[in-house]
């Protein structure tokens, strides 16, 4: 596997376990005072659905790169619109808008971009004959 192959097949994996754990801190809001250790156990495990969701993704572009990449990519735009129209309802400024898109929307686009990248660079490699396994 050359170094292209290496990178793109390694840096979208990372890239997306880091954005789900960046979006799994968030779960953490539902510990606080003032409420049962079963509710706030329950309020987690419902706060981290999203993430439950992401991690089935990643597993899937893992397996299947160019179909994951997809839904990854289309995830990571609807997730991007989203924070677009709420954050912009509220805030009215593009800074504002543009700040939360960059950082929770933009590494599941990126991941699902490299995932497809990825994906055609192996079957090249395959078509030109490298038949060395791709992890």
């Amino acid at each position: 596997m050359n170094k292209l192959t290496k990178i793109t097949h390694w840096t979208p994996r990372i890239l997306c376990m880091l954005a789900i754990l960046l979006i799994s801190v968030f779960a953490l809001d539902a510990f606080g005072p003032g409420q049962t250790v079963w509710h706030q156990l329950l309020a987690f495990i419902i706060h981290m659905i999203p993430s439950f969701i992401l991690i089935i993704l990643l597993i899937v572009a893992w397996k299947w790169e160019k179909i994951g990449g997809i839904i990854l990519s289309i995830v990571g735009l609807a997730m991007g619109l989203f924070l677009i129209r709420t954050n912009y309802m509220h805030h009215g400024n593009f800074w504002n808008v543009f700040y939360p898109v960059m950082a929770l929307a933009f590494p599941f686009i990126l991941s699902g971009v490299l995932f497809i990248i990825s994906h055609y660079l192996k079957e090249k490699n395959l078509a030109e004959g490298n038949n060395i396994p791709a992890e």
